[in-house]
């Protein structure tokens, strides 16, 4: 089943606000419509990148957001808040929210949950540390996480959620998954999604890899049956680089 190519950019606890606007508008201008670019800012320099990308095919996430939708939840961010700025992802149970924040596989699956009910595409991310690859629980560990985080979808939800599988152990280390491996987990995630949700479902979900992808390795990890996109991290900063990653 044909599914669109999607790159998108964390560019995690990075720029300024003047930076921001800066990268965004030179993503925007060398943006084409082949594949959907998503840029993905610190959450305080949301509104210049949506006005940075107004009118260009670049859509604008946020990297983290709380399941309730208001409260007494210092220091978050609500998925109502998101959608009146105008974002349109967020990305849900990255690594570093998991094994910095320690944050749970259940909490990242309310977070899925409250997204589609806000009306945002969540990018639920997915992986194995070092340690679980190595003791040969790669499969085990990333799909117990797909499990937990799509508990609460309707299967008419499942192919509007992106996932992201990214191995831990190749997030900003300059490791990366060979092609084969990257291939093999998510072959094993849409078999998952086909286990429990039916082929024709599974064959329309986006499944991107991140993990220190670049433009010299794009295109053969994006060559890849089962991979469908990038979740980009620090070259997602350099705006040439991140093109050229849109274009492999």
């Amino acid at each position: 089943m044909s599914r669109k190519r999607i790159v998108a950019g964390n560019w995690k606890m990075n720029t300024t606000l003047e930076e921001a606007h800066a990268l965004a508008s030179e993503v925007a201008r060398g943006a084409g419509e082949e594949v959907d670019l998503v840029l993905i800012p610190p959450t305080c320099f949301l509104a210049t990148v949506l006005d940075a990308t107004a009118s260009s095919a670049v859509s604008v996430g946020a990297q983290n957001m709380h399941p309730a939708a208001s409260g007494a939840f210092t220091g978050e961010t609500s998925g109502p808040m998101l959608t009146s700025l105008g974002a349109q992802y967020v990305v849900c149970g990255h690594s570093e929210r998991r094994h910095v924040f320690g944050e749970s596989s259940a909490f990242i699956g309310e977070k899925v949950s409250a997204a589609h009910a806000n009306g945002l595409i969540p990018i639920l991310c997915v992986g194995e540390t070092l340690e679980d690859r190595e003791a040969g629980r790669t499969d085990a560990v990333v799909l117990d996480q797909l499990e937990a985080g799509l508990q609460g979808l309707e299967s008419s939800q499942i192919p509007g959620t992106v996932i992201a599988y990214e191995p831990v152990w190749a997030i900003g280390t300059g490791r990366t998954a060979s092609p084969e491996q990257a291939q093999e987990v998510h072959a094993s995630i849409r078999a998952r999604l086909a286990e429990r949700f039916g082929g024709e479902i599974a064959g329309r979900v986006r499944i991107q890899y991140g993990g220190s992808v670049k433009p010299g390795n794009a295109a053969e990890l994006l060559g890849q049956p089962d991979i469908d996109g990038a979740l980009v991290g620090g070259a997602s900063l350099v705006a040439s680089s991140f093109l050229a990653i849109a274009d492999a």
